[in-house]
């Protein structure tokens, strides 16, 4: 304490006027509310997914009026489809093989056969953007009550690869299917909805848009673009009473995520579809607008990040990045153990 220095510091921190009452409650009570907006999300956010329930599918459409399912033979359109069925709806079914689409219509008709469902087919390959598709789309849902619109279709990469060594057809069927297939899609089908005055359209989101994802490039950029289309979309049509969603979600066992045993943090496509549908609209904590994560444990990993060290930190970058390209190392060494299989 003797030291020059250290006594010159203090005599520098003596001269210094105190800090007005005033100026240290305001500052108190900046902090407060900080505080209290981070307790009212973190509040909203387990309400949401453990004690509310969303808007009732009923709120769009009657028994017996449509819904549109794009991606519909496998995964999670293949539940969105049974699902949707089971309320009541009747279904257009939209995915590239006709033989898979064949199959689902005749299992969810004889599933429910107290029903009287209907259940339409189109097998199109969004990866061709074949325009005569888009027309038999537009010819086969003329005149029906098209209620809800699931654009569920979607494109990922076969294994996490830099940007750099991203094959040209990947790299187009990637941005061709998630975004010019759902643009085209939501063109058709949407102005039934807004004619109607009511109706939904939900588009499945991703972490990978959500944040930024190295070795996951061309994907998370072509759901990024989603995010921010679907928010658009949603002030567009608000004012015709047609509510529109994106809907994030972490890993699902899926055949694109390639995860095949569910766990804590990875539901599979039953569970989670039913958690999306009965949690529609209840997003409020989130960041983007007109967007909900329903997978209770995909809520609370996104609410840390976003509240911890945000969506787009180096922190969150890093993290993706190790963590993919440790996906890829053991996606290759699989590669290379069934090549000498063979």
């Amino acid at each position: 304490m003797d030291h020059p220095l250290v006594q010159k510091a203090l005599s520098y921190i003596q001269q210094i006027p105190p800090v007005p009452e005033q100026v240290q409650l305001g500052f108190a009570a900046i902090g407060a509310l900080y505080l209290g907006t981070k307790l009212l999300g973190y509040l909203s956010l387990l309400l949401s997914a453990f004690v509310f329930v969303g808007h009732p599918l009923r709120r769009y459409g009657r028994a017996g009026s449509w819904a549109v399912v794009t991606g519909a033979s496998d995964g999670l359109g293949k539940e969105y489809a049974t699902q949707l069925a089971a309320k009541g709806f009747n279904l257009v079914l939209v995915s590239r093989t006709q033989s898979k689409l064949d199959t689902l219509a005749k299992d969810i008709e004889q599933k429910y056969p107290g029903k009287g469902l209907q259940v339409k087919t189109l097998a199109m390959d969004f990866a061709k953007n074949d325009e005569r598709d888009y027309d038999l789309l537009r010819e086969l849902i003329r005149g029906l009550d098209i209620a809800v619109l699931i654009n569920n279709v979607g494109q990922s990469h076969s294994i996490p690869v830099s940007f750099l060594e991203t094959t040209k057809e990947e790299l187009e069927n990637i941005v061709t299917i998630n975004c010019i297939g759902t643009l085209k899609v939501t063109q058709i089908v949407a102005p039934v909805l807004k004619a109607r005055k009511h109706g939904l359209i939900l588009t499945m989101g991703s972490f990978g848009g959500w944040t930024p994802t190295p070795y996951l490039a061309t994907y998370s950029g072509s759901k990024a673009f989603l995010q921010q289309w679907s928010n658009a979309l949603a002030s567009e049509l608000a004012d015709d009473h047609v509510d529109v969603y994106l809907v994030l979600s972490h890993l699902v066992t899926t055949a694109m995520s390639k995860v095949r045993r569910p766990s804590l943090l990875i539901p599979n496509a039953r569970n989670f579809v039913k958690s999306a549908l009965g949690k529609i609209g209840l997003g409020g904590y989130q960041t983007a607008p007109n967007t909900y994560t329903p997978w209770w444990s995909h809520a609370v990993m996104l609410w840390l990040i976003e509240n911890v060290p945000g969506v787009n930190s180096p922190i969150t970058i890093w993290y993706n990045k190790k963590m993919h390209v440790d996906i890829r190392k053991r996606a290759l060494r699989k590669r290379e153990r069934e090549a000498k299989k063979q």
